[in-house]
């Protein structure tokens, strides 16, 4: 969600490539494609509401208001919905911890996916406790069920690790379990976006307003530059494999 959806379609278009079109949902809701496959979406947020701008992945089920309960069940938050939106359903909850997260019962565009050399190239939970996230998530999104096409989850490195017919679409890392929450830091869902050239995102995010929050190790063959949009939006450019994930 953006304050200004014309400018963030420019500011993306140029960093990452994406060609931006219309939806049914009207003029206030966009989505962005590289070549050709759908890649995210970005609507705009009204002038009234004081929110920040922020990435948030919305994870597909089969029935909302069975997802909505579930999340209830568990002690975390139902904010917005389910509510008829479009094509589907959608609610946006937060999880035990107040990391954001939406649902979507419905139709999706065709041929949308994650993984390894896609835009979206996979999402990770920044938390305290990832095996407490892990089990919330699984529950909730039936997660490692025995349904055809379920999500697998593996304990990898020090990290919970979801894999969707073989691509690392997710990683939860936790820290700090045994100590008091700090209340300057929030649990999240972070999006890293894969590019083939990391210097010329960077470049051309910071040409557009943009900032760098977390610079490239210079020691590290490993690239990962975390970025901030020119409305405030947090993201990570990676031309990586998922499955090492960023230094720490």
């Amino acid at each position: 969600m953006a304050r200004d959806l014309p400018t963030a379609e420019e500011f993306y278009s140029e960093v990452l490539g994406w060609a931006f079109r219309p939806t049914r949902l009207g003029e206030e809701f966009a989505v962005g494609f590289l070549d050709g496959t759908p890649v995210a979406g970005i609507g705009a947020l009204a002038d009234s509401l004081a929110v920040a701008v922020a990435w948030t992945p919305y994870f597909a089920v089969d029935d909302a208001d069975l997802t909505a309960a579930r999340i209830h069940e568990r002690s975390a938050t139902v904010a917005v919905g389910p509510l008829s939106f479009g094509t589907g359903r959608a609610a946006l909850a937060a999880d035990r911890d107040g990391a954001v997260f939406g649902i979507w019962q419905g139709k999706a565009i065709p041929d949308w996916s994650m993984g390894t050399d896609k835009a979206p190239a996979w999402l990770e939970l920044r938390t305290r406790d990832a095996f407490d996230a892990a089990i919330f998530y699984a529950e909730v999104l039936d997660w490692a069920c025995a349904q055809p096409g379920c999500c697998q989850v593996a304990y990898e490195d020090d990290h919970v690790v979801l894999r969707h017919q073989g691509d690392v679409v997710a990683r939860i890392t936790g820290g700090a379990v045994g100590e008091a929450p700090d209340p300057h830091i929030r649990p999240r869902w972070h999006v890293y976006f894969y590019v083939p050239d990391v210097d010329f995102a960077v470049r051309t995010a910071v040409g557009l307003g943009g900032r760098v929050i977390a610079p490239a190790d210079p020691t590290s063959a490993d690239a990962w530059v975390t970025l901030r949009d020119p409305d405030g939006g947090l993201f990570t450019v990676t031309s990586n494999d998922p499955v090492a994930g960023p230094p720490r």
